[in-house]
């Protein structure tokens, strides 16, 4: 199990309501959201390495077809 930190978050009362699924608990929103955040940013942290990698493998190559 990953380590696990406990928090004391203050948030909008009618925030929390219009994010929360119909029958999550607070805590099970809270971590869906940070889940989904983090996801955000490393997908922001991805996209902005495009077009400054040189990648020089065929598909072929990646695959290993060319092994043969």
């Amino acid at each position: 199990m990953p380590a696990m930190r406990k928090i004391t978050v203050d948030v909008d009362a009618r925030v929390l309501d219009a994010a929360r699924p119909e029958g999550a608990g607070i805590a099970e929103t809270v971590r869906t959201a940070l889940e989904r955040q983090a996801r955000a940013l490393a997908w922001q942290r991805l996209s902005a390495l495009r077009g400054k990698l040189k990648f020089d493998l065929s598909w072929q190559e990646l695959r290993g077809k060319g092994d043969e």
